[in-house]
């Protein structure tokens, strides 16, 4: 799998698990203290995420990092 499909998945996989909670982009950036426009990039896999990044996004959804990755 190439780096650009990875991010892609992963900004997909967030999409999907923020929109099962009812939340907007603003809604998740607001939770795990990231700006609307950041959230925006991760989603359409435009920047590499780090590990704590992910880390903070899964805590903000209540979710494990493990099943915010398992795609």
């Amino acid at each position: 799998m190439t780096k650009d499909k990875l991010k892609k998945l992963i900004g997909k996989r967030i999409v999907e698990l923020r929109e099962q909670k009812g939340w907007n982009q603003s809604d998740l950036a607001r939770a795990c203290g990231k700006d609307r426009q950041a959230i925006e990039k991760l989603e359409n896999g435009k920047v590499n995420p780090t590990l704590y990044s992910l880390y903070e996004i899964a805590l903000a959804l209540e979710i494990s990092l493990n099943k915010l990755i398992s795609f």
